[in-house]
């Protein structure tokens, strides 16, 4: 698991940092990769990356503005020209749907795979053997969502040490018993697969912010998260543009995740009036709050680790 970022600006597009999109690479836990957000020119930004939108599976939209939409239907289109085939469901506030639908038939883009277009409110919003994401409304000059994302629960280790010392050789019963099942062997021998396995590893936790001002929903979001990704648009100074355009500043965010207990804060959406030194003074703001802060840079990764088993 790990969050790559494709654009790290607010607003419009500058030279250093590019409109709102994030990808969270899941290649190793399922093969895909989910985006949430897609500014304008999120494609030619996925050009410089490991991203294949062929894998793309899920999009998650925060909120309407152009700079977290705009992007959208020149990727949806372009992954069809490119060959993409499987499945892929946008998901994303009230009117997401008729933006898509109006900008792929007045261009007469038909595309190769299914789409689906889930317009959401508070809640769950997906959920699958693996994952679970919920939605919270934000405050934003218009609806804007958080997104929690929680991987279930994974196995614990297979005991192999333990089966082979019982003389149980690898094959198929190796699978029936690391799902905790029952088994006969051919001698007769009952294997309860619960005792042959070790400790489940807790699932990882992440939330992924919209456009807001402070506020309680997004510290419900990102309780307990291993990452808080939170826009920063202003620096402390300025708190009182972040409220009259309902953004937040570095410290705002930063005491989201202090009252969240979330483990690391990345800060993103940086207003273009910040430049090279003036980006680690944001970070240095945000510390005097919370203490393990980064600020994200366009192509910048962060790997989310698995938890240890408990």
């Amino acid at each position: 698991m790990e969050l790559l970022f494709l654009g790290t600006g607010s607003g419009v597009p500058a030279k250093g940092r590019n409109v709102s999109a994030i990808a969270l690479q899941l290649l190793e836990e399922r093969g895909t990769t989910w985006l949430f957000d897609c500014g304008e020119a999120t494609q030619h930004q996925i050009l410089h990356t490991s991203v294949r939108p062929g894998r793309i599976e899920n999009i998650f939209i925060t909120h309407l503005h152009g700079d977290h939409i705009f992007g959208l239907p020149g990727l949806l289109g372009s992954r069809s020209f490119q060959g993409g085939d499987t499945p892929l469901c946008v998901y994303g506030p009230k009117g997401i749907r008729p933006f898509i639908e109006t900008a792929l038939s007045v261009s007469g883009t038909r595309l190769k795979y299914e789409l689906q277009v889930v317009e959401i409110t508070e809640g769950v919003v997906l959920e699958d053997e693996q994952f679970i994401v919920t939605a919270r409304r934000l405050d934003h000059g218009m609806p804007s969502y958080g997104f929690r994302i929680v991987e279930k629960d994974l196995p614990g280790t297979l005991l192999v040490d333990k089966l082979r010392a019982l003389g149980v050789r690898p094959g198929p019963v190796y699978q029936k018993i690391k799902q905790g099942e029952t088994v006969i062997l051919d001698d007769g021998t009952v294997i309860d697969g619960r005792e042959f396995v070790g400790p489940s590893k807790k699932g990882r936790k992440l939330a992924i912010m919209g456009d807001t001002r402070y506020c309680d929903a997004s510290v419900e979001l990102a309780e307990g998260v291993d990452v808080l990704v939170h826009e920063a648009t202003f620096g402390a100074e300025e708190a009182h543009l972040a409220r009259d355009y309902y953004h937040s500043t570095t410290v705002q965010a930063a005491e989201v995740a202090k009252r969240a207990g979330a483990k690391q804060l990345i800060l993103t959406h940086i207003s273009s009036r910040y430049q090279g030194e003036m980006c680690d003074q944001l970070v240095e703001e945000a510390k005097t709050i919370f203490p393990n802060v980064a600020i994200a840079f366009d192509f910048a990764s962060f790997p989310i680790p698995k938890r240890s088993a408990e």
